[in-house]
């Protein structure tokens, strides 16, 4: 089939795009807003790009058109199609259909750490021998690739495929299937990393995406096995709406059944119902990275994996693209670049960096240079935690532009540990003025952020 992807620069359609390239399918594509690391992914593949949505890409006539949820009613090349009666698709309904059929599929789900525990655990999968076919949001260093098929029918022992992993979003699928993505999934493991308020743009509450995670515990089967952090009461409260398969929980206090970390985030013990069962000792920083190794490793012995066989994979596991990625340093000041952009993320990336470095006041500095630039972020519904999220950075710079609410009078709560700029171009003046040698600069955002690590490398060298 020839597939035209819209919104193919998106990490959940890139990654589509590369397994239906892989799976034989000519593919091409058209996204308004083209940045690395996907735009590179792609045009590796050879796969044309098409910028904006303009409606004579109809005369490309592909066989499907595939939808992505940034397309909106209005658009274009949508209204071209629906004016057509050309045929159209989403994404996680083409990937069900034509990928996930007849597969384990091993979903992660969780408002933080899903890119990164979904690269762990087809990490895992991988060293065991398994060759897991994935869909990451984002790049593992482990893989150089977003997405791949994985190991196919005919190779394996008794005719089965190897597991596919996923990164199981709850944003909706699509303008005309306002259900979440991993609705479609079907998974016979899903990890329940974490569940707090975001995508307000979409969610009144955190109990309406309470009802989409227990819509995705419906479809797992009674043979399947729940993967869930057990500090979450969000998630409790999920379960308690009906749950038909095993259930496994991680971050579990003391010696109750499941599995629990002891030691430091970067070298600790593996615990299974109070027994030792393996011990990580890697790069990572963070407690958070902790909790998503422990629920990587009980989702792996879903797959036949065992936790020590697992936990010795992740001393190997490099990460992935834009999580604590050293971008580079000039001026004796390193600059890292970090997805991080709900305050809960930002708190927790900036903590481990912290752990890392020493107290606030005695070790090297931090400056978290940030943009609200997620859905909910524009609408300023979290502007109240982002004192919270920034407290352990000896200085905050924010970037403003396109907010509809006043930043500095959310960050006033930090004096003047913070500062607010208006453009790109003088946030990195004001960061070049404040950095001094010896300093780690964090740059957050769940976008390109106007390329500021270049140029903030470019400033300091200069």
């Amino acid at each position: 089939m020839h597939l035209h992807i819209l919104g193919i620069c998106g990490t959940f359609m890139g990654g589509l795009a590369a397994l239906a390239r892989e799976a034989g399918h000519r593919v091409t594509g058209c996204d308004a807003n083209v940045y690395p690391p996907m735009s590179e992914q792609l045009r590796a593949l050879g796969i044309e790009l098409v910028e904006g949505y303009g409606g004579d890409q109809l005369t490309l006539a592909p066989d499907l058109f595939v939808v992505g949820n940034v397309v909106s009613r209005g658009n274009a090349l949508m209204e071209a199609i629906l004016d057509a009666g050309a045929r159209y698709t989403s994404g996680p309904q083409w990937l069900a259909e034509h990928v996930l059929h007849g597969r384990h599929v091993m979903a992660v789900a969780g408002t933080h750490g899903k890119t990164t525990t979904t690269a762990m655990l087809a990490w895992i999968l991988e060293a065991a021998g398994q060759q897991p076919g994935f869909l990451v949001g984002g790049v593992p260093c482990n893989f150089g690739v977003s997405a791949r098929l994985g190991r196919l029918h005919a190779a394996r022992p008794g005719g089965q495929s190897a597991p596919f992993v996923i990164e199981a979003d709850e944003y909706d699928t699509a303008f005309f299937d306002k259900r979440s993505k991993f609705v479609h999934y079907r998974p016979r493991t899903a990890v329940l990393n974490n569940l707090e308020f975001d995508h307000a743009d979409i969610f009144a509450d955190v109990a309406a995406i309470e009802t989409q995670f227990h819509h995705l515990v419906r479809t797992v089967p009674a043979s399947g096995r729940l993967v869930v952090n057990a500090r979450e009461a969000s998630l409790a409260h999920v379960l308690e709406r009906g749950c038909w398969s095993d259930v496994a929980r991680f971050g579990v206090r003391g010696d109750v059944p499941g599995f629990r970390a002891r030691g430091e985030p970067h070298a600790f013990d593996v615990l299974k119902s109070g027994v030792q069962v393996g011990r990580v000792e890697w790069s990572l920083l963070g407690e958070h990275n902790q909790l998503n190794a422990l629920a990587a490793i009980a989702a792996a012995e879903h797959a036949g994996v065992a936790p020590t066989e697992a936990a010795r994979a992740l001393a190997r596991f490099e990460n992935v693209k834009r999580r604590m990625e050293l971008r580079g340093e000039a001026a004796g000041v390193k600059v890292y670049d970090d997805f991080a952009h709900h305050p809960s993320a930002m708190r927790t990336t900036i903590d481990g960096l912290r752990r890392k470095l020493g107290a606030l006041g005695d070790g090297p500095r931090i400056l978290a240079v940030f943009e609200p630039r997620s859905n909910t972020m524009k609408l300023g519904a979290m502007k109240a935690q982002l004192p919270w999220a920034l407290e352990e950075a000896d200085l905050s710079f924010c970037h403003s532009g396109g907010l509809g609410w006043d930043a500095r009078e959310a960050l006033a709560p930090l004096g003047e540990r913070a500062a607010v700029c208006d453009s790109i171009d003088a946030l990195v003046r004001r960061v070049g003025k404040a950095a001094r040698p010896g300093d780690h600069v964090l740059c957050m955002s769940n976008g390109g952020f106007g390329d500021v690590h270049a140029k903030l490398l470019t400033a300091l060298a200069g």
